[in-house]
């Protein structure tokens, strides 16, 4: 009972989005600010920031077993750089600090695309002054 419709888009008549104020591609004549004025529109997304000082791998029984004052040893050495993830992604490493009574982090280092965050120097990295209460 459906008829089949064959749209075409016109010649020299730029394509509308089907969403009003949807993300366009960045056009080649916007360079390399285009995408970045693009990204602007997420600002505003909420995201899941933790730090991670450490992990430990526990058998069902070992958790079993952990009670009020037990310790459980983690993978990382103490004054080392902790883990700054946004959404379960390393982005980061800084140091644990006390503002006001509140944990926060100085990063001091911020990881590149191709970090993995297991602390093995792959990647680029640069060094930045800056903190955050997370």
């Amino acid at each position: 009972m459906s008829d089949t419709v064959d749209l075409q888009q016109l010649e020299g008549t730029p394509a509308t989005p089907a969403v009003p104020g949807a993300l366009e591609p960045p056009t080649p004549a916007a360079g390399a600010g285009g995408g970045f004025r693009d990204l602007r529109r997420l600002s505003e997304v909420p995201v899941d920031i933790a730090v991670e000082i450490g992990r430990a791998r526990m058998t069902v029984g070992e958790t079993l077993e952990l009670h009020q004052g037990s310790i459980v040893t983690l993978d990382r050495m103490a004054g080392e750089p902790v883990d700054l993830l946004v959404n379960g992604t390393a982005i980061a490493r800084g140091e644990v600090v006390v503002i006001d009574e509140q944990f926060g982090l100085r990063v001091t280092e911020v990881l590149g695309v191709g970090d993995t965050g297991n602390g093995n120097g792959a990647g680029t990295v640069a060094v930045v002054e800056a903190e955050a209460i997370v």
